[in-house]
């Protein structure tokens, strides 16, 4: 048996690929009782992807974490960063030591501003052998209506590899390795606050041909940050790394299934932070990250003005035009 902590469209959606396997079977964390009532009794998470239906006789729904975690050898984490450290706090740090764990989580987890392979190394003493990451580009919506998709699977542990990409793999599922698993996460992370910015411009009325220079230059930062904290790794965005690093950052700035952008589009057209988290109904991990990227970009005196220019507008009511005026630092900047 298989355990996944979450039960958003990602999770959902991870859910489905697991279960593709016929002798598969899934036990699944579901925190909202509305949630673990309706997978139950219509086979349907009534919140997320609705469309996907779910055989309920090879799920397992639990209400606890650790629950999940007593019973299966390979956990998959797909909760917002936001709320991972509180889901954690429930389990036996003991039990969580023994299992492999796969991070699907794209970002920094607030309470230590890591991302998540290196929280739970740091506040769990968990082996790296025994941890992995999963990295897009993914939509979870277009994974559920089965278009093909690129997923990468990233570990130390080549073993712990081969099993998740067993477990992932399908006809929909194109699947690649990698051994660069905290990289791929800083990459990942940094893709949500570039696409909160992209989301900003459009939402000010900016077209394809300002967004074409945003994300040029969001690349160079992203190669600045990479270059800064992996200082004895080769980090070069080119050919054979391209989908988890640039592919993931192009699909999360430029589509509209992008909960990233569309928060920053909100932004861009005049609304708060606030009302636009509220009326999302959905987490924007970029508005998270800005702020643990804005303290590490400090620590480690980062140049990264797009980013900086993020973290003003969400947290310092800095207005949305601050983002193009960082357009003119990253260019003289480079000149």
């Amino acid at each position: 048996m298989i355990g996944v902590l979450g039960s958003g469209s990602w999770a959902t959606a991870i859910v489905k690929l697991l279960l593709e396997q016929p002798s598969a079977r899934v036990c699944w964390y579901v925190r909202e009782p509305e949630i673990r009532k309706s997978l139950a009794q219509h086979g349907h998470n009534n919140r997320y992807l609705g469309e996907v239906s779910f055989d309920p006789s090879r799920i397992e729904i639990c209400s606890h974490p650790q629950q999940v975690v007593d019973l299966c050898e390979t956990v998959y984490l797909v909760i917002p960063t936001a709320f991972l450290h509180s889901a954690l706090q429930q389990v036996n740090p003991d039990t969580l030591r023994q299992r492999n764990l796969v991070s699907a989580i794209k970002g920094f987890v607030p309470e230590a501003d890591m991302v998540v392979t290196d929280y739970l190394q740091h506040y769990y003493n968990i082996q790296p052998d025994h941890l992995a990451i999963i990295s897009g580009p993914t939509h979870a919506e277009e994974v559920a209506r089965e278009r093909l998709t690129f997923i990468t699977v990233a570990s130390p542990n080549h073993q712990l590899v081969e099993t998740v990409m067993q477990q992932l793999r399908c006809r929909y599922i194109n699947i690649n390795s990698s051994t660069d698993m905290l990289g791929i996460q800083y990459a990942t992370a940094l893709k949500n606050i570039y696409a909160v910015a992209a989301g900003i411009c459009k939402g000010m009325g900016s077209g394809d041909n300002l967004m074409a220079v945003l994300v040029s230059y969001a690349i160079a930062e992203m190669r600045t940050f990479l270059r800064v904290m992996q200082p004895n790794t080769s980090i070069t965005i080119s050919p054979e790394n391209l989908p988890p690093y640039v592919g993931d950052l192009l699909v999360t700035c430029y589509s509209q299934l992008s909960r990233n952008r569309t928060f920053g589009a909100m932004i861009g057209r005049g609304y708060t932070v606030k009302s636009a988290q509220l009326e999302m109904h959905m987490i924007a991990e970029g508005y998270y990250a800005a702020k643990s990227l804005e303290k590490v970009r400090q620590e480690r005196h980062i140049d990264m003005p797009i980013a900086q220019a993020v973290y003003m507008v969400l947290y310092e009511n800095a207005r949305p035009d601050v983002i193009l005026r960082a357009w003119q630092i990253r260019t003289s900047n480079n000149n």
